[in-house]
């Protein structure tokens, strides 16, 4: 087995490295053992309603309550279950095709060219002409009554984002709006293919109805564009540029059928306390959150099919249990919830839920210290901090990580929308001062941003983030002897975490 392998390989790598004069700790070779476990093939990549979830939720909740802490979920338990609806527009009778005025056809491989969001109400099938309207503004989606709008897929501050296109399309009579990449957005490339297309809502939600909502890769644009006697690449230059597009139609119409599949589930947030040792804080809980769903099994990369997430977010729940070991019972003042949640790959629902509807055990937190997004790939010597300057936590970060030599620095890359992406943002909605961390660097470095690269290009939602990716042990040692001071920091203060008086985010602010 790939996993299994990968750890062997992993642990042979630290025995070697303790010839050198710093080796790596104990503690950090059983994290990894820990990454290894919920990573394993056996946890089948721990989708979200899915056996394998489920064993992976059994695993973190007997390692919690084996180092001690106390059950914070439902009814006495470790877990908080929470009820889902799916649909997934499945491989199986789903088709996407251009056929051109002159006979010709361009197919479309779905999940590889061509993807879409699934949506209740979804349409059996889509026949209807192509029409290019650059932006898609308000004002450039004219003359498209009846027509599939294809936009530049821009996430970049300024232009018109999906949802606005959506709108505009919609207002304007299209049958459905397709957004091709932007292949200039280089700090967050676009990848394909894509895992699956599925879209999960909380049982109590409405089923919300649109028009199809597409995604099309750059090459599958430049087909069509030079069919249009356009070029594509040029095209999407100017996007990327920010310059002005014309807008033309395609001679060709689009040819979708779409085949859905509709289940409902429950998936559980393993939720456990460390108790507080000051009665004066028992109300004033310290949240540690770590997602610990995955993609489980999807379109196969280079054969494989399993999307094992060792580092998003296995590692990190991990970090959550070596942590939990290392107290032992023994408190802080305050106390600290551990919370391994479900479905952020699917929406933050987990988080969500959880900030919705607090238990008995664990009550709304006066912070949250978020873990997702790390990735010790190269030494820590920055760490970019998402909510940095929106509280005074932004200061205790730098009072611990100052005297470790690590620079803190807040987000560099705001259109990646990072802070809105991870499982303390349902935290911040509703007024809870949060953090989350990825590990920085300089463009300077080559090591460090190569080791970067080829993690979004080949790895990041992908088979291949296994156990096989070459880690900085060293750099998860030292994150581990930040975040368990950060911890301990936030826990024992005299006063809790304050928003910042020129906080957009903070309560009354918006």
């Amino acid at each position: 087995m790939k996993i299994a392998q990968g750890i062997t390989i992993a642990l042979a790598a630290l025995t070697l490295c303790a010839c050198a004069s710093s080796a790596p700790s104990r503690e950090t070779q059983n994290w990894w053992r820990t990454t290894g476990a919920l990573a394993g093939d056996d946890m089948e990549g721990r989708d979200t309603g899915s056996a394998g979830y489920d064993r992976a939720a059994a695993y973190v909740a007997d390692r919690f309550q084996r180092a001690g802490l106390s059950p914070a979920g439902d009814n006495g338990t470790y877990f908080q279950r929470i009820s889902f609806n799916e649909i997934e527009v499945t491989s199986e009778g789903t088709s996407f095709a251009v056929r051109y005025a002159n006979g010709d056809t361009q197919a479309l491989h779905f999940l590889h060219d061509i993807a879409v969001t699934p949506t209740w109400g979804l349409p059996e099938r889509i026949d209807a002409p192509l029409v290019f309207r650059g932006y898609c503004a308000a004002a450039d989606i004219t003359n498209v009554r009846g027509a599939v709008v294809v936009c530049f897929g821009t996430r970049r501050t300024g232009q018109t984002l999906g949802a606005a296109q959506l709108e505009a399309a919609t207002a304007a009579g299209a049958v459905g709006l397709m957004r091709v990449d932007d292949t200039g957005f280089t700090i967050e490339p676009p990848r394909w293919p894509l895992a699956y297309a599925r879209t999960v809502i909380l049982a109590e939600s409405a089923r919300t109805r649109a028009i199809p909502s597409l995604r099309l890769a750059p090459e599958a644009f430049n087909e069509m564009a030079r069919a249009s006697g356009q070029n594509g690449a040029d095209i999407l230059a100017h996007g990327a540029r920010g310059e002005a597009m014309a807008s033309f139609d395609m001679p060709g119409r689009f040819e979708a059928r779409f085949a859905t599949r509709e289940r409902s589930y429950t998936s559980d947030n393993v939720l456990a306390v460390l108790p507080g040792t000051d009665p004066a804080l028992a109300n004033q809980p310290v949240l540690l959150t770590a997602h610990l769903d995955g993609y489980g099994y999807g379109t196969p990369v280079d054969g494989d099919n399993l999307y094992n997430g060792a580092l998003d977010d296995a590692a990190y729940v991990a970090t959550l249990i070596t942590f939990a070991d290392a107290r032992h019972g023994r408190g802080f003042r305050r106390p600290v919830i551990f919370a391994a949640v479900t479905a952020e790959e699917k929406g933050l629902w987990g988080s969500r839920w959880l900030a919705a509807h607090p238990t008995v055990a664990a009550p709304t937190p006066i912070a949250v210290l978020n873990m997702d997004q790390l990735r010790p790939l190269y030494p820590l010597r920055i760490l970019t901090t998402l909510g940095l300057d929106e509280s005074t936590l932004g200061q205790t970060v730098r009072d611990i990580a100052g005297p470790m030599g690590v620079e803190v620095r807040g987000d560099l890359e705001p259109e990646r929308n990072l802070l809105r992406r991870t499982d303390h943002w349902p935290f911040m909605e509703r007024g809870v001062p949060s953090v989350s961390f990825l590990f920085g660097f300089d463009a300077s470095d080559a090591t460090a941003a190569a080791a970067y690269r080829d993690w979004y290009e080949h790895r990041y939602h992908a088979p291949q983030d296994d156990m096989s990716t070459p880690i900085d042990f060293q750099a998860q040692a030292d994150f581990h002897r930040f975040y368990f001071a950060l911890v301990e920091a936030v826990a024992n203060a005299d006063e809790r975490p304050e928003w910042a008086a020129g906080s957009p985010y903070r309560p009354g602010a918006r």
